[in-house]
């Protein structure tokens, strides 16, 4: 396996107990592995210790980039944030809830000589039956919608060329990222493989995917996609 140049993208909404643990396990794994890499966190209006941590995580370790948004802006605006301050050829995004191995990045890495995109899927996803349920009802409808046939499209361990990122024009600021991501790549004609990844319970934080106000938002926004081939009604803002 070649060693890749890699931009890792963490969102981070109140991860304040998660961020040192993930940047740790991160360094350790990545200083194995030989890669070229920085860490963009991007601190998504918390309203815990998460900025002070990220501060205070970047003046001791030179891997890290940090970006703040002043007010949590959602997932989607997150996600755009870090990509865009990416700088390597390769980006790995994950969460910064502990949810994922950052060892089984290796097992993403494996296919980039064939693949512009890697993405996992969860084999046992340890979440609540209700998110799960909830999860699989969007799957499903977005594979009917798009045509998009992917396992997991909102699992957050996602490996992928930067120039995906730069060329797919995303506009979601929230949970519809994602879709978006996967939907405007196979249209690009980059391809994509899958690959099983372990799914570890939450043991810190909070998780706002199952708030029903990101729901409805999702749902408002993968309508307006569908007809439009849009995420937002106004003009494209960042």
């Amino acid at each position: 396996m070649d060693k890749i140049q890699l931009s890792i993208v963490l969102p981070a909404h109140n991860e304040a107990e998660n961020l040192p643990k993930l940047v740790g396990e991160i360094n350790s794994y990545m200083n194995t592995s030989g890669w070229d890499y920085e860490i963009v966190i991007v601190n998504d209006g918390s309203t815990d210790n998460t900025g002070n941590i990220l501060e205070s995580l970047q003046k001791s370790d030179n891997h890290i980039k940090a970006i703040h948004h002043p007010k949590n802006r959602g997932y989607g605006a997150a996600l755009r944030s870090g990509f865009s301050a990416a700088t390597k050829e390769w980006i790995f995004l994950t969460d910064s809830d502990l949810q994922f191995n950052i060892k089984e990045l290796s097992r993403l890495a494996e296919h980039t000589d064939k693949y512009d995109m890697v993405i996992g899927y969860r084999k046992n996803r340890r979440d609540h039956f209700i998110r799960k349920v909830n999860a699989a009802i969007f799957n499903l409808a977005v594979d009917l919608l798009f045509g998009l046939w992917i396992r997991d499209i909102d699992c957050a361990f996602k490996l992928m060329r930067r120039e995906i990122t730069d060329k797919a024009n995303l506009e979601s600021n929230g949970a519809l990222i994602s879709t978006e991501l996967l939907v405007r790549a196979k249209r690009l004609g980059y391809k994509i493989k899958q690959v099983p990844v372990t799914h570890y319970p939450r043991l810190s934080g909070q998780s706002s995917g199952g708030n029903i106000k990101v729901i409805l938002r999702a749902v408002k926004e993968i309508m307006l996609f569908r007809i439009t081939g849009r995420t937002i009604s106004g003009p494209k803002h960042s």
